[in-house]
């Protein structure tokens, strides 16, 4: 189970790189933009649709809403945009 959550942890901030460089890109539409800056906003946000203090849920919108989110707005993305920005995310990692 700990290799799944580090592999879970890898994927995420490999998503998230990805989202940084495609927010920055011309070639991807507005939607896409505005879709990724709502979710970074509610990342780095201290409000929450559920408070955090609230036992295990407080933390359950964001181990959700922030994936999803994420993968909301790739799927924005234009694929040949998407494998051009895979491609650079992955140079700037090594």
């Amino acid at each position: 189970m700990l290799a799944r959550l580090k592999q879970a942890a890898r994927t995420l901030k490999r998503e998230v790189k990805l989202l940084r460089l495609a927010a920055r890109d011309p070639e991807v539409p507005l939607a896409a933009k505005l879709v990724a800056g709502a979710v970074a906003a509610y990342a780095l946000s201290p409000i929450d649709l559920i408070p955090d203090f609230i036992p295990v849920l407080g933390l359950l919108d964001d181990l959700v809403l922030v994936p999803l989110g994420i993968r909301l707005a790739l799927s924005l993305v234009p694929d040949d945009v998407l494998e051009r920005l895979r491609a650079e995310a992955a140079r700037q990692a090594e």
